[in-house]
């Protein structure tokens, strides 16, 4: 056929493997998977064009100015053709409008539909107009639309906390110890961090605390970083700052040993 044609030449043009930064965001992935929905904005671009058409990034990466959070369900989607979304997903507008832009109907049109048919992205979506509409009609809405929403789907600030250590031993040149995270704790409205951790939080330290009160002495029942990261990704936060602090000992009177280093450090998260 002609559309399989134009893909076959366009991949004589490209790698068979591609890597994209969007947003900021670096995807690697296979060019059959960016063409296999025809007529789409990756599948003209990947198949009409050629490498030299596209801007690319200081690393000669194909470059769009996209959300690069939101790319991977629209890359997940390419796979596989279909749509799953983390629970507490907020930005179902924002991914509809990237469907829209790459040329995706049947994804955008999935979208629209599960945003009709799903009572609680209904109220998002209603106060989210409000929030667009005239001074006058956003304060006099405001209120009802905060009672129909639960305590944690609002915005709001998460901090994530850690301690850990390491060594670096006399050679220089050698490898560092990895990190040892002993805790991560969790700093937060308590409505916010249940809705974000789920049944992987610990309140044993500060137990039965109303959803409306904050709180700096939960921790998570697991010690790794980047799932705490995946989890306050899906859920809608992007992080502001972060900042940390360490100090360093000897093992031991010998400055030859290796040294000991600890520190403490915290990321903000903003929905």
């Amino acid at each position: 056929t002609v559309l399989a044609d134009m893909a076959q030449t366009g991949a004589q043009s490209f790698p068979e493997i591609v890597e994209l930064n969007v947003g900021g965001q670096v995807y690697v992935t296979r060019l059959e998977t960016l063409t296999s929905v025809p007529n789409s904005l990756l599948w003209t671009r990947f198949t009409e064009g050629s490498p030299e058409d596209l801007p690319k990034d200081g690393k000669g990466r194909f470059f769009f100015d996209r959300d690069g959070f939101l790319f991977r369900y629209i890359l997940d989607y390419l796979r596989d053709s279909e749509l799953f979304l983390p629970e507490f997903f907020k930005e179902r507008r924002r991914l509809q409008r990237e469907a829209d832009y790459f040329r995706l109907p049947e994804l955008s049109r999935r979208l629209a539909g599960d945003s009709k048919d799903n009572s609680s992205c209904t109220e998002d979506s209603g106060a989210e107009e409000a929030e667009l509409s005239s001074p006058a009609t956003s304060t006099s809405t405001s209120t009802s639309d905060r009672a129909l929403r639960s305590p944690g789907a609002g915005a709001g600030y998460v901090t994530v906390g850690y301690r850990g250590s390491y060594t670096i031993g006399r050679d220089i040149q050698a490898d560092a110890k990895f990190r040892r995270v002993a805790r991560i704790t969790v700093c937060s409205k308590i409505s916010l961090a249940k809705e974000v951790f789920g049944d992987t939080l610990n309140e044993s330290r500060d137990p039965d605390r109303p959803p409306d009160k904050y709180t700096s002495r939960y921790y998570l029942k697991y010690n790794f970083l980047e799932q705490a990261f995946d989890r306050l990704a899906e859920a809608g936060f992007h992080m502001v700052a972060c900042n940390s602090t360490g100090t360093c000992s000897y093992g031991s009177s010998d400055p030859g040993e290796d040294k000991l280093w600890t520190s403490y450090t915290e990321y903000v998260f903003s929905r």
